[in-house]
Parts: structure tokens; C-alpha cells; sequence
């Protein structure tokens, strides 16, 4: 599915049931009945009976029986852009037609659910039984369908809908493909699809992945999606961690993400951009019920790092507790036990050393002797966000930060500091974070001009 050029993104989400009666013993009538059974699956979607219900409207369409809608206004020619002012959207008690915010420069998101409609049996055939002598197993599984198309305001609603009937059966094709690949004797992995997008493109890829069988074991699988796609094999694309994450949809672990996305840049003559690639969450003082306010800053700046190692897809392992970078402190020598529970901060060092401990990441470490030098590192900091791309922790004195990028003119020797301020003591609430600067461009004059530095630079593994 192409996004380029186009601001819609149609979503469709169901349940269709699979069901299959097979013989255990014999696997090529097990792969038949498998088949038979993904085949009824097509034929329901392709019958006139399938129902597709715009979210929060009263809009129903029919796309196979001669594009049937509950609303006169929409007919197969109609812009598919029209849907939208049909769309309500709640905001507390009070309901309202959607509308799009100003700053908002993405796609347009229009959810539709999958839907069968129920029919009486009319003139059909009458059902027929049979007797099988056979000890047969029956299986019945939910394929959670998801499937997503690219539009331009003006294309026609009609041909958006055939586009998802079509995305359906593509997506029914490759769930087979996959139950067949990874079943087992007792079990049948549930297919799950993902949403990938392509680097460097508004392309979107859907990938079916089993259930139950982890990124490790699907490495094959994606060596060949590199090769597919003629992608380098020196990051993560296709994990289950780097889906697409769609505009509107909330992220169940309440952290914000990317909140200097939301910023203006500085205006440097001749500067250049240099920032954090990809996804972090936003870890500061007080969160997580932990009250580490005035010792913990270092903690939460290492957990917005490795929430950014988690969010790219190069590790599993769920963001550490302080607790956790305390032990692994403790584990690697660094510490005395005694240390775990305690509310000592620690520094760039220690951060270096869990996240080589935990995620197994490498990181290397500037040394600045004077804050009135962090001005002359514009070079070293450009080519770490070009080369690396991940979140910088930097400490002095007993405080610390996150550096997410620069504003730096190599002509000049300008600088500005995209600073992420673990200090920050208040809820998720992004416009007071970006507002008051806790989340903000800082000057040379943030640091402090005579207290030394240390900049710990993540490193990033050439795995995929």
C-alpha cells in the first residue's frame, strides 16, 4: 500500500472465524481442509452480505452489492474525502464533527469496521449430512483482519472500497500461507498482521506474523524482507516494535513520545537540523509512582534511551525500573549491594555500563571539562544524529539531560541544543511540557559555563 501523495489512510478492522475439520494423522488432508476453509473465508468476503461501518458515523457501505450506502449523498463516484464530514468524534460529553488540526500535516486516519450482514436461507440447497468413521480434530480460530489503503481526497469512494476488498483477500492469502508454515501437530499459530513503513518513503507494508513465536525466530523472515526491499542489513524494520504506529491512536502506557516533534525550529543562519531518529518515550521526575525528585534524573534520562532501543526494535526487553539499573549496577561490580534501593544518582559511566550490561548497546563517551566547550562539539553531535540517531544522556555536576538533537551552522560554528529535561515534575501534558521548555531548543547558555560534562553517546548494533 502507497501513501505517497495521498492524505487519507482507510483502516479496516474485523474478526472473520476460520474453522476446519481435519484428520491428525494425515497431513496432506489437513493442508487441503486448511485451504477449503480459507477458501469459504474469500468467498464470504466476496459476497454481498459484507458490510463495511464508518467509525462513529452512520455511514454503512455494501462494496459488493452494487456500492450500496445508507446515505443517499454517497454514491460510488463520491470523493472519498466526503466521508469525513461525516465522521463525529466524542470530546467528553460533548460530540462534534471532526476536524482536523492546523499543525497536523499527516495523513488523515478513517477507521471502518468489517462486518457480515445476516441473511436468511431463502431458496438454498438443503443441508446435507454425512457420517465420517474418522477421529477427526476441529479447530476454530479468529483472524483478526486489518487492512489499510492509501488515498487522495479526491479518489472515489467506490474504488476505496474495492481497494479494501482486495486488501482483504491479499490478507487472507498470506494468513494461510503463514498458518500452514508455522502450524504444528496440536497447535495453530494465530496470524497477526503488522504495518511497516518502508524508510525514506510514505509506503506501508503489512507483514503477517504468527503468534507466539518471537522476533528471534522470525529472523529469516525478515533477512528476506531486507533483500525484497533492498534495505541494508544494519537496523531493525520489520520487528513487531517498529509497526506503524497510526495518528490518533493513543499508546496504552500513558509515556509521551516524541515530544519535540511538536517544536519550531530554531532559526540559525546556514544551521542545519541534526535529531533523534525514530521513537522514544518521555521518562522524567515522579512517574511510575517512584518519587525520585532531586536524585533520579540520570535514571530517567537512561530510561528514555532505552525506551528508544525498545521503540527501534533492537531489544525486547522492557524499559528497567531504578531498581533494575541499580542491580545490573550491582552485577557488573560498579556497585556494592547495598546500593540497590538506595537514592544515589549516578552519573554518564553508570549509564554507559547498564546499558552495555541490560542491552547488550555500546556507547562512547565525550568529555567536555568546561559547559563553554559544548559549543565547539556541534560536529561530534551532527554526526552522531546522522550516523547513530539515538538519544544522547548528558551529565554535570548532579544533574542530568537528554540531548535530542542540534540546530549547528558548520559555517558559523552557531549552535542550539534540543534538550529533554528529566526534571520536569508534572503529568503528561504536552503543551505545558513544550510551552515552558521542559521539552525545548536551549542556548550555549543553558549549561554551565565552568562545571565539567560527560556525554554518553549510544551506539547502535548492526543487527536487523
Amino acid at each position: 500500500m502507497v501513501l505517497t501523495d495521498n492524505n487519507f489512510i482507510f483502516r479496516l478492522k474485523g474478526v472473520l472465524d476460520f474453522s476446519c475439520q481435519f484428520d491428525s494423522f494425515n497431513e496432506a488432508h489437513t493442508r487441503s481442509s486448511i485451504s477449503k476453509a480459507f477458501q469459504v473465508l474469500r468467498s464470504r468476503i466476496s459476497s454481498e452480505s459484507l458490510v463495511f461501518i464508518v467509525c462513529n458515523s452512520p455511514i454503512l457501505l455494501w462494496p459488493n452489492k452494487s456500492f450500496h450506502s445508507t446515505l443517499d449523498s454517497l454514491r460510488e463516484d463520491t470523493p472519498c474525502r466526503d466521508v469525513q464530514q461525516h465522521i463525529e468524534v466524542e470530546d467528553g460529553a460533548r460530540k462534534s464533527s471532526k476536524k482536523r488540526d492546523k499543525k497536523d500535516t499527516g495523513p488523515v486516519v478513517v477507521n471502518l469496521k468489517l462486518l457480515m450482514e445476516v441473511t436468511e436461507a431463502g431458496n438454498s440447497a438443503a443441508l446435507s449430512l454425512c457420517r465420517v468413521m474418522k477421529k477427526q480434530r476441529c479447530v476454530t480460530v479468529p483472524l483478526c483482519m486489518d487492512c489499510v489503503i492509501g488515498a487522495g481526497g479526491c479518489d472515489a469512494l467506490g474504488s476505496v472500497c474495492a481497494g479494501l476488498v482486495a486488501a482483504l483477500h491479499a490478507q487472507l492469502s498470506d494468513m494461510e500461507e503463514t498458518l500452514l508454515k508455522y502450524k504444528k501437530e496440536t497447535t495453530f499459530p494465530l496470524p497477526q498482521p503488522f504495518h511497516f513503513q518502508l524508510p525514506e518513503s510514505d509506503r506501508l507494508l503489512t507483514i503477517i506474523y504468527p503468534a507466539g513465536v518471537s522476533d528471534d525466530q522470525l529472523l529469516s523472515v525478515r533477512e528476506e524482507l531486507h533483500r525484497k526491499h533492498c534495505l541494508l542489513a544494519d537496523r531493525p524494520y520489520f520487528r513487531r516494535s517498529n509497526a506503524f504506529h497510526f495518528p490518533g491512536e493513543p499508546y496504552k502506557d500513558g509515556y509521551l513520545r516524541n515530544p519535540h516533534t511538536h517544536l519550531t525550529a530554531p532559526s540559525i543562519d546556514d544551521a542545519k537540523l541534526y535529531v533523534v531518529r525514530g521513537v522514544y518515550s518521555y521518562h522524567h521526575y515522579m512517574q511510575d509512582r517512584v518519587d525520585d525528585n532531586g536524585w533520579g534524573c540520570a535514571y530517567r534520562s537512561l530510561q528514555t534511551i532505552c525506551s528508544w532501543f525498545l521503540q527501534q526494535g533492537y531489544t525486547e526487553r522492557s524499559v528497567p525500573t531504578h531498581k533494575q539499573i541499580q542491580q545490573a549496577l550491582v552485577d557488573v561490580g560498579d556497585k556494592e549491594p547495598s546500593f540497590v534501593g538506595s537514592r544515589q544518582w549516578i552519573g554518564s559511566i553508570e549509564v554507559q555500563a547498564v546499558l552495555n550490561q541490560l542491552l547488550g548497546v555500546n556507547s562512547k563517551i565525550l568529555f567536555v571539562s568546561r559547559g563553554s566547550e559544548l559549543t565547539s562539539k556541534g560536529r561530534e553531535l551532527a554526526n552522531h544524529f546522522q550516523t547513530e540517531g539515538t538519544p544522547i544522556m548528558v551529565g554535570g555536576g548532579v544533574l542530568a539531560h537528554t540531548i535530542l538533537g542540534v540546530a549547528w551552522s558548520e559555517t558559523s560554528g552557531q549552535i542550539r541544543f534540543l534538550i529533554l529535561d528529566p526534571h520536569y515534575t508534572g503529568g503528561e501534558d504536552l503543551q505545558s511540557i513544550t510551552d515552558k521548555g521542559w521539552c525545548g531548543w536551549k542556548g550555549p547558555e543553558f549549561w554551565d559555563q565552568n562545571a565539567y560534562y560527560n556525554l554518553c553517546l549510544p551506539q547502535t548494533p548492526k543487527i536487523i
